[in-house]
């Protein structure tokens, strides 16, 4: 037998194959053998407290319908957060109080903060813009408390924004309200440095927040104030949406497609953050589109992608872009996990989740001036 065919014998009898949809169209997240078994469980329990009636999500969907699956997706972030909450630490060495700032339009932005106690040094910050595509979900989710207290525990102040959002806010909450409430609490605390005794000022954000996170510096770094911000940390960014059929070569939205979303609702979401699609085009919007005259002079970023994500690649070639522009930028990707576990569900992989948060932790140490 030729070589090649044992060798090919030899792979098949391991069961090694191409990954996911690639290698098996049928594949579901659920039984993808790349997939961490103790996450799949984790989905699984989870699944068991979702909302009712999920919205029928497709291709043709009105701006109507859209806000539908955004309130949905907003009631099953609550829904998911109680179970987080049962199993809350106790945090006893964390001082935690709210405050709140004027947003340009002299509306309320509530910055919820958490710290050590009786510090003796100065710390890095730490400001958090959560995950949700940009449209739902709140800092008062447990999720998103329990990630920011577990970060100030590393020694750090956390600062998580409560930016306006579809399914939080009332009205319709398009681009850019979300991201001008961000960079007006970026501005703010830079502002008040010295009055919050940190060292550095790191942005970081999941998913949606990954966007709002990279946009933030984009927009600091258009208007002047890029100097205020000394580090993003990205996981899993959502940054384009493709209003139309992604690039071929973008591989993870073939690899992936349909194991955790898909195009429609991907278009959902943009749907209802650009309801007219005249921000296409506005790399503030879709960082993924930023020209490297917008890149120059951006912050250290890292970006950490997970392994059977749907948007993994436009993570990866948006470090790629940042490199090419002169930007410290490292790319990172997670194998066994699908989309940010590590704050939906911390206690699953732990050795994941503190993992994650040493390497932010120790991020925002390395860009203390």
């Amino acid at each position: 037998m030729p070589n090649d065919e044992v060798a090919k014998t030899s792979l098949e009898a391991l069961g090694i194959q191409l990954p996911g949809k690639l290698g098996n169209s049928e594949v579901t997240l659920l039984d993808d053998p790349r997939l961490d078994p103790r996450i799949a469980t984790a989905l699984i329990e989870a699944s068991m407290t979702f909302p009712a009636q999920q919205p029928n999500v497709h291709g043709n969907m009105t701006y109507e319908d859209a806000v539908d699956f955004t309130m949905y997706m907003h009631s099953l972030m609550a829904s998911m957060s109680e179970g987080i909450e049962r199993t809350m630490p106790d945090f006893k060495g964390i001082e935690s109080y709210e405050l709140s700032i004027r947003g340009d339009g002299s509306h309320k932005i509530d910055l919820l903060i958490d710290r050590p106690k009786d510090p003796h040094f100065l710390m890095p910050c730490i400001v958090h813009l959560h995950g949700g595509g940009m449209i739902f979900d709140t800092a008062r989710n447990a999720s998103n408390v329990r990630w920011r207290k577990s970060l100030a525990e590393l020694n750090a102040v956390v600062i998580g924004v409560e930016f306006r959002n579809e399914g939080l806010s009332e009205g319709h909450q398009p681009f850019p309200a979300g991201l001008d409430d961000c960079a007006a609490a970026v501005r703010w605390v830079h502002e008040n440095r010295e009055e919050l005794q940190i060292s550095s000022i790191i942005v970081i954000g999941e998913s949606g927040g990954g966007n709002l996170a990279i946009s933030t510096a984009l927009k600091g770094n258009a208007e002047g104030w890029g100097g205020a911000i000394d580090g993003v940390y990205a996981m899993a960014p959502m940054l384009y949406g493709f209003y139309d059929a992604p690039p071929e070569a973008l591989l993870s939205w073939q690899e992936n497609l349909g194991l955790m979303g898909d195009h429609a609702t991907v278009r959902a979401m943009r749907l209802v953050y650009d309801p007219e699609q005249a921000f296409k085009d506005n790399p503030l919007c879709n960082p993924l589109l930023a020209p490297s005259d917008m890149l120059n002079g951006l912050p250290p970023h890292i970006i950490r992608n997970y392994e059977l994500d749907l948007i993994r690649d436009e993570g990866v070639v948006f470090a790629q872009r940042l490199r090419s522009a002169g930007v410290e930028a490292t790319s990172q990707i997670v194998n066994g996990a699908h989309h940010v576990p590590e704050i939906a569900m911390p206690d699953a992989i732990p050795e994941l989740t503190r993992d994650t948060l040493s390497s932010i932790a120790a991020f925002a140490y390395h860009c203390a001036r």
